[in-house]
């Protein structure tokens, strides 16, 4: 399951490109408008962003713009647009989008595109093992060793913490981990995902004498961040 943001003021097609993508095991979030999203995309973690160009206030050419210079992690961005001329399709590839799809839309040509950027931009999700350093995660067995060590972890620490490794150094709501490792509507209180991050911190060693250091982002969610243990602070910052 990823996480999409879709910018669309046409009601009606929001329903429907939503309707396709969730389908396909997708949780979308839909803006209406420009600056909602931008709000949002200061608050929350994506997998992919969809614009709309034509809005009420501002243009989704202004939007990725405005992504690209605040954002840290910049998400995939797929436009979908009724603009078919090739001078506006050149426009917003050279701003930096990395797809474009003209309307009305073709389902399977929408779900293709979504999933091809989906593949570029996220780390691969396999059923085997993921090693990073001396950590070494089965998914298979759902088990988990460091440095050679079997760690108990519960099925939700699991994928917690392999949803962290898979996005070293990179920012995550909190939104955005509770909705991938308890999914769309769970109503799950922070406390919980707090006790969960606190307990795999302890767990798997990630501390900064260990190379790692799993700390909060003030007012947005977790990150875990690769350190260099011979010059790393030694505080659980």
């Amino acid at each position: 399951m990823m996480r999409l943001a879709i910018l669309e003021d046409e009601a009606p097609l929001a329903r429907e490109i939503t309707a396709v993508l969730e389908a396909a095991g997708h949780a979308c979030h839909v803006y209406p408008l420009g600056r909602p999203m931008l709000t949002a995309l200061s608050r929350e973690t994506f997998d992919l962003l969809i614009l709309d160009w034509n809005l009420p206030d501002m243009s989704g050419l202004d939007v990725l713009a405005h992504a690209r210079e605040r954002l840290d992690h910049m998400p995939p961005v797929l436009f979908v647009t009724s603009r078919s001329d090739e001078g506006d399709i050149v426009r917003a590839l050279d701003a930096g989008a990395d797809d474009y799809v003209v309307k009305p839309i073709r389902p399977r040509e929408l779900l293709a595109r979504v999933g091809a950027l989906l593949r570029r931009g996220a780390p691969p999700v396999e059923a085997g093992t993921e090693t990073f350093g001396v950590h070494r995660f089965d998914g298979k067995g759902q088990g988990v060793t460091v440095d050679g060590e079997a760690v108990a972890l519960t099925q939700k620490e699991f994928e917690l913490a392999l949803l962290l490794f898979r996005n070293l150094d990179r920012p995550l709501s909190r939104a955005y981990v509770m909705e991938k490792v308890w999914g769309q509507g769970a109503g799950l209180m922070t406390r919980t995902l707090d006790a969960h991050i606190s307990r795999i911190r302890t767990k798997l060693s990630l501390r900064p004498q260990h190379g790692y250091r799993l700390a909060p982002v003030y007012a947005y969610g977790y990150r875990l961040e690769r350190l260099d243990p011979a010059v790393a602070d030694t505080s659980d910052a």
